[in-house]
C-alpha cells in the first residue's frame, strides 16, 4: 500500500519512541500520560518537510500519526506506569503473595501479551496477558465511526489539522453529538448552513514555507530549553523542588513547586478546564484533608507515606471520585449503547472502503479466538488454579473486551476514555470471581485497562484516517508495528528506572499502584483506614452528582457544562502532590490567555507547537539523566535543596 511507506513507519517510530519515554518518566511521577495524536501528526510533517524524497501524503501521515501512538502510550496500555509497580508493593503477611518483580525479559514478554498475542512463559514472568481488543477494532469502527458517526473530537480535529497542512477539501465533520468543539459542525444546522460554514475560515491556517521554518524554531527552542532545565536540575536538584511557603510547609507538608517546562506543557495541552480541576483537587486534598487526617490522628505516618500518612489517608477519597465519575460517566454511553442495539436506525451508511483496504473478518475472528484460547492457557500455565482458574480467566478476557466497547463509545462521546474506571469495574468483578486473591485481581483490571486503551487509541486514529481517506489496515498495521517495537523500549526503560532508582520511591512515586493495590486490599479485607468511609460516600456523591449533570448539560448542548469540574482530573490532583500540579495550572493559564487574547485563529498550532517541544524535550534528557544515574554520576550540589524532597540528595 502506497499509504504504510518504509518512511512513514520509521518517523512513526521516532515520534513515538521520544513520547513512549516521556510517558514512562512522567507516569511514574504523576500517573498521567499524554496520547498526543495531533502532535505527533504535526511533528511528522514538519519532519517529512526536510526529507529529499518529498512530503508525506496526508495518508501518510494519518500511519505516522498511528505508529507513533501505538508507541508511545505503552507505558499506560502494558501497565509499567501502575499495574507492574503495584505487584512490587505486596505485602505476604497482608496479601498473601510475595512481591512481583519483572526482569527485563519477563517485562518483554508480559508487553508481547499485553500488545497482541503470542507469547511463552518466561523465567520470573509475574503476568502473562493477551487481549484481543486490537483484533476487535475493524467491527467496532464500523459500528461507532461508519455507522453512528461519533464525534472523537481529538481524532477530527488531527484530521482538520492534515486536511489544511496539505491544502485538500476539509473532511466532512458532521456527527450526531457534538461535545462543545470547535472542530465539530452542527449536523442540526440547514442545508445552506452547512454550505457556507465550508466557505468560513478554515480551522487552520495553512503553513506557508518561512511560517514552517518559524514552526522548527519553535519546536527546537522549547525543545532544547526543556532539555537543558532538565538536564541542570539533575546536577542541581533544588531547581526543581522549590519550597512555595518556608521550607517548613515544604519538608512536613510537601508545598514545593516543580518549574518544570514540561509540566507546563502538558498543561497547554490538556488546556485550562482539566488543569483547573486538578488544582481544585490539589487544594481540597492537600490543603484541607491532607492537614485534617494528620492533625486528628487520622493518618499518624509521615505526610507523603503511602500507608499511615496523610498521602495515603486522602488516595481513598481520590479512589472514590474516580470510581463514581467514570461510572456514572459511562452509564448514559451504556444506555444508549443498549437501545441502540435495539432500535437501530433505518438509514445506515454503508462503508465507503474497498475491501482491500479493510482489515479482513477472517483476520478478526482468527485474532480474537487466538487471543483467547493462548491467553487462557498461558495464564494457567503461569499461575496454575491457585492464581487464575482457567474459566476466571476467559471470563476476565471477555469481560475487559466487553469494557473496552464501552472505553471506545465514552471517547467518542466525550474525548476522555475512562481506563482507569473501567480497570476499577473489572477488579470489582473478579472480587466476587475469585474471591481472595489479589493478584488476579489486579491482573483483571490491567486485562481492562489495556483492552480499553488500545482500542480507545486505535479508533481515536481511525476516526482520522476515515475523514481523510486512509486505508483502515494501513493503520491496522502500523498499530502492530508500533506496539512491536514499543515493547522493547518500553520494558528496557522500566528495567533502567528500576535499576537506578527506588520504584515505587521518592522521586518516582508511581501514584496509580497505590490506587490498584488499594482497592484490592479493600475488595480482599473490606478494611478502611479510619475515618476515610465518610470521605469516601461524600466527595464520591458529589462527583456522582456532577457527573450526571455534566452529561446531562452535554448531551442537551448546554455550554457551561465545561465549568463544572473533572472528576478523574479532581481525583488526580489528590493522587500527585502540589509540586506536579502547579506547573500544569501555569500551562492551561497559558493557553487559556493566548487563545483568547494572542491566537491568530480559533486553533492556532504555535502553541501546540512549543507545548510538544517543552514535553518531548524533558522526555528525551530524561534518559540523559537516567543513564547518568545508572553510571554513578551524581549531583554537583545539593545547595538549596529541602531535605528529603530533592531528587539524587541525601535525605
Amino acid at each position: 500500500m502506497s499509504e504504510f511507506t518504509p518512511r512513514a513507519v520509521a518517523i512513526g517510530l521516532l515520534i513515538g519512541c521520544l513520547l513512549c519515554f516521556a510517558n514512562l518518566s512522567f507516569g511514574l511521577q504523576t500517573g498521567w500520560i499524554s496520547m498526543m495524536s495531533l502532535q505527533s501528526a504535526l511533528i511528522g510533517y514538519l519532519v517529512s518537510r526536510i526529507l529529499p524524497t518529498g512530503p508525506l501524503s496526508a495518508q501518510e501521515i494519518i500511519v505516522v500519526q498511528t505508529t507513533a501512538v501505538a508507541t508511545g502510550t505503552m507505558p499506560l496500555a502494558a501497565g509499567f506506569v501502575g499495574i507492574i509497580p503495584s505487584l512490587k508493593l505486596l505485602d505476604p503477611e497482608r496479601d498473601g503473595s510475595e512481591p512481583i518483580t519483572l526482569s527485563w525479559i519477563s517485562a518483554v514478554g508480559w508487553s508481547c501479551a499485553v500488545a497482541f498475542f503470542g507469547s511463552v512463559p518466561l523465567p520470573n514472568l509475574a503476568v502473562l496477558l493477551i487481549h484481543p481488543s486490537v483484533f476487535l477494532s475493524p467491527p467496532i469502527r464500523k459500528q461507532v465511526i461508519v455507522k453512528e458517526k461519533l464525534a472523537f473530537p481529538s481524532g477530527t480535529a488531527t484530521a482538520q489539522l492534515i486536511a489544511v497542512l496539505h491544502e485538500i477539501p476539509p473532511p466532512e465533520t458532521s456527527i450526531r453529538r457534538r461535545q462543545g468543539y470547535s472542530a465539530v459542525e452542527n449536523e442540526d444546522q440547514t442545508v445552506q448552513d452547512e454550505v457556507e460554514s465550508d466557505e468560513q475560515t478554515p480551522l487552520y491556517t495553512p503553513a506557508s514555507d518561512s511560517a514552517q521554518s518559524e514552526s522548527w524554531k519553535a519546536f527546537g527552542s522549547s525543545f532544547i530549553a526543556a532539555g537543558t532545565l532538565t538536564l541542570f536540575a539533575y546536577f542541581f536538584p533544588a531547581i526543581f523542588s522549590i519550597p512555595l511557603f518556608g521550607s517548613y510547609l515544604a519538608r512536613n507538608w510537601l508545598w514545593t513547586f516543580t518549574p518544570s517546562l514540561a509540566y507546563v506543557g502538558q498543561g497547554i495541552i490538556m488546556g485550562f478546564p482539566t488543569t483547573a480541576s486538578m488544582t481544585f483537587g490539589m487544594l481540597v486534598g492537600w490543603g484541607v484533608l491532607s492537614p485534617l487526617a494528620k492533625l486528628s490522628g487520622w493518618a499518624p505516618g509521615p505526610i507523603g507515606d503511602m500507608t499511615d500518612g496523610a498521602r495515603g489517608w486522602i488516595l481513598w477519597t481520590s479512589l472514590a471520585v474516580m470510581c463514581a465519575d467514570s461510572l456514572v460517566s459511562l452509564f448514559p454511553v451504556l444506555v444508549e449503547y443498549v437501545t441502540g442495539f435495539f432500535a437501530q436506525r433505518k438509514e445506515e451508511e454503508e462503508d465507503s472502503e474497498t475491501v482491500d483496504r479493510l482489515v479482513p473478518t477472517s483476520w478478526v475472528i482468527s485474532g480474537v479466538l487466538a487471543s483467547l484460547i493462548i491467553g487462557t492457557f498461558l495464564v494457567w500455565l503461569v499461575f496454575g488454579d491457585e492464581g487464575i482458574r482457567p474459566w476466571a480467566t476467559l471470563v476476565g478476557f471477555i469481560f475487559g473486551g466487553l469494557l473496552s466497547i464501552l472505553g471506545v463509545r465514552a471517547l467518542g462521546e466525550t474525548d476522555i476514555n475512562p481506563v482507569s474506571g473501567l480497570g476499577k469495574i473489572s477488579q470489582l468483578l473478579f472480587a466476587w470471581i475469585q474471591p481472595g486473591n489479589i493478584v488476579a485481581n489486579i491482573i483483571a483490571g490491567g486485562v481492562a485497562e489495556a483492552g480499553a486503551q488500545q482500542a480507545g487509541d486505535l479508533m481515536q486514529d481511525l476516526k482520522t484516517g476515515h475523514l481523510c481517506g486512509a486505508s483502515p489496515r494501513a493503520q491496522f498495521y502500523g498499530q502492530l508495528v508500533g506496539s512491536a517495537v514499543s515493547i522493547l523500549i518500553t520494558a528496557t526503560g522500566y528495567s533502567l528506572y528500576t535499576r537506578a532508582y527506588e520504584i515505587p520511591g521518592p522521586s518516582f512515586p508511581a501514584p496509580t499502584a497505590y490506587v490498584w493495590l488499594s482497592l484490592a486490599r479493600l475488595l480482599r479485607d473490606g478494611q478502611l483506614p479510619e475515618n476515610t468511609a465518610a470521605f469516601m460516600t461524600g466527595f464520591g456523591a458529589i462527583f456522582a452528582l456532577i457527573s450526571a449533570i455534566k452529561s446531562y448539560a452535554a448531551q442537551r448542548e448546554i455550554s457551561w457544562h465545561f465549568m463544572l469540574p473533572s472528576g478523574v482530573a479532581f481525583a488526580v490532583g489528590f493522587l500527585n502532590t502540589p509540586s506536579f500540579t502547579i506547573a500544569r495550572l501555569i500551562g492551561g493559564i497559558v493557553e487559556h490567555i493566548y487563545a483568547k487574547r494572542y491566537a491568530r485563529s480559533k486553533n492556532d498550532i504555535k502553541l501546540i507547537i512549543i507545548a510538544s517541544g517543552f514535553v518531548l524535550g524533558e522526555g528525551v534528557v530524561s534518559v540523559v539523566s537516567l543513564l547518568l544515574k545508572t553510571f554513578g554520576v551524581g549531583v554537583i550540589s545539593c545547595f538549596g535543596c529541602v531535605p528529603g524532597l530533592c531528587g539524587g540528595c541525601p535525605a
